[in-house]
């Protein structure tokens, strides 16, 4: 079993940055994890993973890992009001699939 936990969401203006971290816990040895978000009234999507990252946001976001605290990181800069959304954290490990409790982000002026 895997555990999950998201922190780092909150409220920026337009242009603003913001870091948000997923921890796993639990029996780990080879763990696959990205984000998803889901916007009010859509369905949820993939944001960014193993080199990939969605139209909307490359070259504004980074994926990135830190192995020993088996924690992935999602980095977003110059942030739009369209990335409002709750974003998850997903992980896969031997077929089974896991998700965080997600985070809200809100960009707002």
């Amino acid at each position: 079993q895997v555990q999950l936990v998201e922190s780092g969401g909150g409220l920026v203006q337009p242009g603003e940055s913001l870091r948000l971290s997923c921890t796993a816990s639990g029996r780990i040895f080879s763990i696959y994890m990205a984000w998803y978000r889901q916007a009010p009234g859509q369905q949820r999507e993939l944001v960014a993973g193993e080199s990939y990252y969605a139209d909307s946001v490359k070259g504004r976001f980074t994926i990135f890992r830190d192995n020993a605290k088996n924690t992935v990181y999602l980095e977003m800069s110059r942030l739009k009001p369209d990335d409002t959304a709750v974003y998850y954290c997903y992980a896969a490990q031997e077929g089974v699939q896991y998700w965080g409790q997600g985070t809200q982000v809100t960009v707002s002026s």
